[in-house]
């Protein structure tokens, strides 16, 4: 936490000291330090003074237990804690948040602005949190719905006007801006045309002590690309880097755009290997990108004739395979095509098998670990430890059903019946003949179709077996059948897409390839239920030996649509 007294400059935000030794202002972040009796863990910088004849703002550092807008709410002890809440949600500035809330979530500018001039002649006093509102409005341009009147961009043209009032505004008083305080005014500083003072804003966060998120590297990353300035947009993705910010696809197709528009065919090859690391799978936009690419001049150009074919294969070996590193092989035009992978990996345009990458062990161990630690965080934590120690005693599984999920697929109802064909194929496709996991909520397993005579009979052998697990009241059994899948490194039988909340908290690459290669998908068909295994090659971006490219499309939630694959291959190949 900071201490002393910090300075920026709200014309265009730039931080800046005043040095009592050289009598100058010294630029970004800096502060005068003074005595402070508490430790700074108990200092809060939220207080700002203005200086009208310099023009700058001073925030000063108080203690937590200060606030510059003492709330409303009576603070006597006899209030009881609904009270409070209540009689805050009654006063004039939670009313105005209720509102503003209200407008962000319709996207209502004009409405937003206008509550914002209604509070400021009713001398209503904003919080932070109010003006992030209005900053976050003003800069998405969002406006009100498109009426094909003009009304659109006379919103936006309103918010852009106003936004950089209302910062001024939040400065004057005295309301300490933060993360999503600065993301919004770079959003409008680009709106402006200006994508340096969006990028100097996010320098300044990262010297206030305000880690910068990938949101505020958007604007001056997207600005400086919009107006083909690519040594500017290196030079944001490199302080992405330095911030420990990962890039994701929408900045690495606008960093891949422009290094093919201004010709840096050092940088293309660069930004396909992060997408291929990072991504894997591609949209049709970034698709287009490397379609587009691949079809130029500049393409045509560039490649190594006599490459070190021993050099190359000990690329392949060592990043685990699909890919080698060594830059850009062979030599003539590409032929790309735009075509599909047969079940057993062969391109339909070009003929080359594709591979299938390798896992190291270790990376499956720890992923099992970090999984088991987050787990317990979300879960009764004794629960899942019952959970793992009956794992211990009843593994490794050679499968693993998700229950509800299979048992419901195209039905109205729980079908216990489909649940057992499952459990039959996997079964049979087991080397070892053992029985899958199936996972189930007690709720599954206590009421509606399980108290059907013949279903209390599949359940009672299924947990004779060892081959049913109960999660208990309130859990949540996404994480019994997935851990279960992890730690036994088997199959996993469910068309559940894991796109959701619970596996975003993995926040690992691991996990899109673990589940290439284990998941178990299933139809139902006039001919009953049919498995999708996992394909036999990896469906990511592949570089082969000989050079040429293959690039996967990202496909929706229809299992039996064919996906897309990007060929391109070089007219002469070594």
């Amino acid at each position: 936490m900071l201490r002393g007294n910090l300075w920026f400059l709200t014309k265009i935000p730039s931080l800046l000291m005043y040095q009592r030794s050289c009598r100058t202002y010294r630029p970004l972040l800096h502060y005068r330090t003074y005595p402070l009796t508490k430790p700074a863990t108990h200092v809060q910088c939220n207080c700002f003074s203005m200086n009208t004849r310099t023009r700058f703002c001073t925030v000063a550092a108080l203690s937590k237990k200060s606030s510059v807008h003492e709330s409303s709410v009576p603070s006597s002890n006899t209030l009881s804690n609904k009270s409070k809440k209540k009689a805050r949600r009654e006063a004039p500035e939670g009313v105005l948040k209720h509102k503003l809330d209200m407008c962000s979530k319709h996207g209502d500018v004009v409405e937003a602005l206008r509550l914002y001039d209604e509070a400021r002649s009713n001398g209503i006093p904003l919080s932070q949190h109010h003006f992030n509102v209005l900053l976050y409005l003003c800069s998405s341009g969002s406006g009100v719905e498109s009426s094909g009147d003009g009304n659109d961009a006379n919103a936006s043209n309103l918010g852009l006007k106003r936004g950089f009032e209302i910062f001024q505004q939040m400065v004057t008083d005295k309301v300490v801006p933060n993360e999503a305080t600065f993301t919004s005014v770079a959003r409008l500083a680009v709106a402006k045309e200006d994508p340096e003072m969006a990028f100097d804003l996010v320098k300044q966060m990262k010297t206030f002590g305000i880690p910068p998120k990938l949101r505020s590297y958007g604007p001056p990353l997207f600005g400086f690309c919009k107006t083909g300035n690519v040594h500017k947009a290196y030079e944001v993705d490199a302080h992405m880097a330095d911030s420990g910010v990962m890039a994701e696809e929408p900045e690495l197709a606008a960093l891949l755009k422009i290094s093919a528009d201004v010709k840096i065919e050092a940088k293309v090859y660069e930004m396909l290997h992060r997408l291929r690391a990072s991504v894997r799978q591609v949209t049709d936009s970034t698709l287009s990108i490397i379609e587009d690419w691949f079809h130029s001049e500049d393409a045509t150009k560039v490649g190594e004739v006599n490459w070190d074919v021993n050099k190359v294969r000990e690329g392949v070996v060592r990043g685990g395979g699909g890919w080698h590193g060594q830059g850009w092989l062979g030599s003539g035009k590409w032929r790309v095509a735009r075509t599909q992978i047969n079940e057993n990996g062969v391109c339909h345009s070009c003929g080359e098998k594709l591979v299938c990458i390798d896992i190291d062990p270790r990376e499956t161990e720890n992923f099992a670990t970090s999984l088991s630690n987050l787990a317990c965080q979300r879960e009764v934590k004794n629960d899942f430890k019952s959970f793992q120690e009956w794992l211990d005693r009843h593994g490794p599984c050679d499968a693993v059903i998700d229950g509800a999920n299979v048992s419901m697929v195209q039905q109205h109802h729980f079908n216990f019946n489909q649940l057992k064909t499952i459990i039959d194929k996997l079964r049979q496709m087991s080397p070892t003949k053992r029985m899958p996991l199936v996972i189930l909520h007690k709720s599954r397993v206590t009421g509606g179709p399980a108290q059907h005579p013949k279903n209390k009979k599949l359940l009672e052998m299924w947990k004779t077996s060892g081959a049913l697990y109960v999660t208990p009241p309130g859990s949540n059994d996404d994480w019994y059948w997935l851990y279960a899948a992890v730690r036994s490194n088997c199959l996993l039988a469910t068309n559940d897409e894991m796109r959701d909340h619970l596996f975003q908290l993995l926040g690992t690459s691991f996990f899109p390839r673990w589940k290439e290669k284990h998941q178990v998908r299933f139809s139902v068909s006039t001919n009953g239920l049919d498995l999708l295994m996992p394909p036999p090659y990896s469906i990511v971006i592949q570089e082969s030996e000989n050079g040429s490219w293959h690039v996967p499309t990202i496909t929706d939630d229809d299992i039996e649509a064919p996906r897309q694959w990007l060929c391109a291959t070089r007219s002469r190949n070594k």
